[in-house]
């Protein structure tokens, strides 16, 4: 399966964050946006700067990467739309399997709001 696109424009974040609906869990929080018309997941991942310094953030950022992509492999993508993962400071700390867990529920948060 061919990995899910990638968010990078803050106007893409802004959109997403205005009209989108928005998931909370101890690791992440995620922000949904379904596209109906849309085939595919478009995923952006940001860390704030009161996370920590640049270095603990682009750890965070990688690890909510890694925890996507490898949900993505094992379970794939329920619906289409747009997705942005925003890391807190629990992430850092909080067990790989746990993280996985909280990506799940922003996924199937998505294919809620698309059914809606």
């Amino acid at each position: 399966m061919k990995q899910p696109d990638r968010l990078k424009k803050r106007s893409q974040f802004l959109r997403v964050a205005r009209k989108g609906h928005k998931v909370v869990s101890p690791g992440l929080i995620g922000q949904v946006l379904p596209e109906p018309g849309d085939v595919t997941v478009r995923a952006g991942f940001t860390v704030t700067k009161k996370v920590g310094n640049s270095v603990v953030r682009n750890r965070t950022r990688r690890r909510l990467r890694e925890a996507f992509r490898l949900v993505v492999k094992e379970e794939g993508c329920p619906s289409s739309g747009d997705l942005v993962l925003i890391g807190r400071a629990a992430t850092r700390k909080r067990p790989f399997p746990l993280l996985k867990h909280d990506v799940r529920r922003v996924l199937q948060a998505l294919g809620r709001e698309e059914a809606e």
